[in-house]
């Protein structure tokens, strides 16, 4: 995948820009807290900084999806790094906590205009549809695992710098520092976008000045969304998958309490869903090589939902380890299936539409279920039940995860039955081929004819449909009619067939 050159400077752009976001993410919670005095004032400022971020996302969103259809995809991500470098650069100069807030918004805005034109751009620089899924792997490991821990480990540093003796700056000082790298670095991005990867602008001027107007584009947006089984069925499933991973973030502390522990096995838990998460999407393209994606997307969210509800039975932190871990695996595989259907199935004109959709639903998911699942728990509070005769005490959480596991495993299943086009074989056969690790595949033969001339090989074709059909087989002669064509295409996809002659 990285030889593709285009690709290649794209992901380094994509770990540049999430390593200046989760850098951004620490700086500015910190800033919140050194620009009030008193601990009920830094914790409004904190809750602010992380609503401020969230709102654009909540009522914006699909501008951004908008905005990367209708026009240049390379402009729009150029002059979003662009107006982020200098958003960041001015907090420091400003230096008030007005501003930051305002600024913080400001930057969210961009973000949401310049993600998806970076992800719907992403199959247009690729060789074949069968690279999306591992060109999302890559991405969403960098973005959620390595660009994490790196932004960590260099806010750490920072704030560390005084000690090397070298410059002594105070705190308020060393996160006007880190603002300042982030602003750097954006520059960096747009200037590689710019000069580096013409390739992201993908489609001619003509398509786009063809494109209707901004509202219209909106419209036919959610229509397509709202119309479409495909997508309809990937939102419902997705809206399950994060409400699962929703509920055990929300309630893991006083699950954790429910457990004996404290908060090392708080940190535990956080630490075995992401672990969860990472693992999901690195088996994935292995288990998508004997399960078609839509299957395996409805199974994934069904998935999250079973191991909720094994995480609510949990009488041991073990087991809750390993059952959190399964929830994180399974979403995590949801997530890279879900992005993979719609780099590959949806087609470019909405693409940058469907994903800022989709990534509003998660944003929108995870602070819904955030927020309902604490105070559901203390609604319902502890109870004591009578188990084989013998009162238990069983926690609040317990039930709140049980109805969160059950709501998405019922969602998994509207969701599949939303996407499924193979209604002639059932799942539990897929699934089954998968776990025996074999291929999927439609039975069948294909043959390609080639001859001296396009009338040779279409007569000597035709002769060979003939003689086929006599003997009682089902024949299918690309080039035909439409519909024939169409399911060439599929049978051919069906079977994982790859290259120029496929």
């Amino acid at each position: 995948m990285l030889a593709i050159r285009p690709f290649r400077r794209l992901w380094a752009v994509t770990a540049v820009a999430s390593f200046g976001d989760w850098l951004s993410l620490l700086a500015l919670t910190a800033l919140a807290t050194q620009l009030t005095s008193g601990y009920q004032a830094q914790s409004f400022a904190l809750g602010g900084v992380v609503a401020t971020k969230l709102l654009p996302a909540l009522f914006m969103a699909p501008l951004g999806g908008v905005l990367a259809d209708k026009f240049d995809r390379r402009t729009v991500m150029v002059t979003c790094d662009v107006l982020k470098a200098l958003l960041f650069l001015s907090i420091p100069l400003v230096g008030s906590l007005w501003w930051l807030f305002a600024a913080t918004f400001l930057i969210e805005l961009c973000a949401l205009c310049w993600i998806p034109a970076k992800d719907s751009s992403v199959p247009n620089l690729l060789k074949r549809k069968d690279q999306i899924e591992t060109a999302n792997q890559l991405s969403l490991v960098m973005t959620y695992g390595v660009a994490v821990i790196s932004a960590a480990g260099a806010f750490a540093l920072i704030s560390k710098a005084g000690n090397l003796g070298i410059w002594r700056p105070t705190p308020t000082e060393t996160v006007y520092f880190a603002l300042c790298v982030n602003g750097f670095a954006a520059l960096l991005t747009a200037f590689t976008v710019a000069f580096r990867i013409p390739e992201i602008s993908g489609r001619s001027a003509e398509r786009r000045q063809a494109a209707p107007g901004l509202l219209a584009m909106l419209r036919d947006g959610a229509h397509f969304v709202s119309t479409t089984p495909l997508v309809r069925g990937l939102v419902l499933g997705i809206i399950g998958a994060f409400a699962a991973g929703g509920a055990v973030i929300a309630s893991a502390r006083l699950y954790a309490a429910s457990l004996g522990g404290g908060d090392a096995a708080y940190s535990t838990l956080f630490i075995a869903m992401f672990a969860g998460i990472a693992l999901g999407m690195a088996f994935v393209p292995r288990v998508a090589r004997r399960m078609p994606h839509h299957r395996l997307f409805g199974v994934a969210i069904v998935g999250a939902g079973t191991s909720l509800l094994l995480v609510a039975v949990a009488w041991h932190l073990y087991l809750a380890l390993l059952s959190v871990m399964l929830v994180g695996l399974f979403a995590g595989t949801a997530l890279l299936t879900g992005l993979t259907i719609i780099g590959a199935q949806v087609e470019d004109a909405v693409r940058g539409r469907v994903v800022a959709f989709v990534q509003s639903i998660v944003r929108v998911d995870l602070l819904a279920s955030m927020s309902v699942v604490p105070l559901l728990v203390g609604l319902v509070q502890s109870r004591t039940l009578t188990l084989f005769g013998q009162p238990a005490q069983v926690d609040g959480t317990r039930f709140v995860l049980a109805g969160a596991g059950v709501v998405a495993a019922a969602v998994g299943v509207l969701a599949y039955r939303q996407m499924d086009d193979r209604r002639d074989r059932t799942i539990l056969a897929d699934v089954k081929r998968a776990l025996r690790r074999r291929r999927h595949g439609e039975p069948g033969l294909l043959v390609a004819v080639e001859g001296a001339s396009r009338t040779d090989t279409a007569e000597q074709s035709d002769r060979l449909v003939r003689w086929l059909a006599d003997q009682g087989a089902d024949v299918v002669l690309a080039g035909r009619s439409a519909s024939h064509g169409a399911r060439v295409s599929a049978a051919v996809g069906a079977s994982g067939v790859a290259g120029q002659r496929a």
